[in-house]
């Protein structure tokens, strides 16, 4: 166990047991992602190609923009992602003939096989990060996130609505 994760635990077990969840999350999230990037290092992926490399495998030929709010990311950071890709020979970017704005992004045959290599790799780090864990519990926590992305979004959509931008009142429940 490297010495980063290990201070995490302790931190976690010991100092603030009781912190925030977001924290959790973010700490868990971090593990996730340490635990996938050694994986496509081994690969000659960087780490922030994974998103675009998963959204390209579902749906080929979206635009940068469309690949920028899938991933949730800036369009220069796409831009920037796009252009290295594209260097290594995984994307190819187009503009139709009929439309010179937009440029579309495709999967080359190099970028297309990397799937059989690397979802390998991110399903070796979620089955490691279920170890010891119940299907039980890995349903319960399931719903959980789940429920908490929802709260998260109405929220936030009340937010936007809110007449003078004030907090929507909570309802505060014992967690």
């Amino acid at each position: 166990m490297s010495h980063d994760t290990q201070n995490i635990l302790r931190r976690w077990r010991e100092a603030v047991p009781n912190d925030r969840l977001a924290h959790l999350i973010r700490d868990t999230e971090r593990a996730f992602r340490k635990s996938l990037q050694v994986r496509l290092a081994a690969h000659a992926v960087p780490f922030g190609h994974w998103a675009f490399l998963r959204i390209l495998w579902e749906k080929d030929g979206l635009t940068q923009k469309e690949l920028s709010e899938r991933a949730g990311v800036m369009e220069p950071t796409t831009f920037a992602a796009m252009k290295a890709m594209e260097a290594q020979g995984y994307i190819l970017r187009k503009q139709l003939p009929t439309n010179k704005k937009n440029v579309y992004v495709y999967l080359s045959a190099q970028g297309r096989a990397l799937r059989k290599k690397l979802v390998p790799l991110a399903e070796d780090t979620n089955s490691i990060s279920t170890r010891d864990i119940s299907p039980d519990e890995l349903l319960t926590t399931r719903r959980v996130l789940l429920k908490m992305i929802e709260n998260l979004a109405e929220d936030e959509l009340a937010w936007e609505t809110a007449p003078q931008r004030k907090s929507p009142r909570l309802k505060r429940t014992e967690a």
